[in-house]
């Protein structure tokens, strides 16, 4: 039996795929108006816009089910109990220091990751390694390279 992915998300990134999610919706419902539809035949073969109409609408209902996949399987970020706080989780804000460079990011799920505005995966090896470490720990990461992680503070927001 295969389980349920969970989409760890924050209330803006749920937000932000509502959005989507209705657009797309508004675009089926004026794509399905009959004067929309190009002719299946142009003359004895299909009709190529037919043929990109129905691939648009083909995307257009993958994602529009990929989304309320997400929507079923949703579970919102929420900062941890004040006693908890001490330990990075997902949604955490984390200062590290990196071979004596300071950097610092968020890690959120997947579906909202961005490495260029400070966003990382739950899933990504840094995520993954950061996860369950306190203040004062230090996180070895090797890939081409290897990295060590000193976490310096951890911040969840309100």
């Amino acid at each position: 039996m295969e389980m349920e992915r969970k989409y760890y998300l924050t209330t803006e990134g749920l937000k932000n795929l509502k959005k989507e999610y209705q657009k797309l919706i508004d675009i089926r419902i004026s794509k399905a108006k009959l004067d929309g539809v190009p002719e299946v035949l142009h003359s004895e073969d299909l009709n190529p816009e037919y043929l990109s109409f129905q691939e648009n609408l083909n995307f257009l209902e993958m994602r529009i089910v990929e989304l309320e996949d997400i929507f079923k399987n949703t579970e919102l970020i929420k900062p941890p109990s004040k006693k908890k706080r001490d330990v990075i989780e997902i949604g955490a804000e984390v200062l590290v220091d990196v071979n004596g460079r300071k950097d610092e990011f968020k890690i959120v799920g997947t579906l909202e990751a961005n490495p260029s505005f400070g966003k990382i995966s739950n899933e990504s090896p840094v995520g993954r390694a950061l996860l369950g470490c306190k203040i004062g720990d230090e996180v070895t990461i090797t890939s081409s390279a290897k990295m060590v992680y000193k976490i310096k503070e951890i911040r969840y927001e309100s």
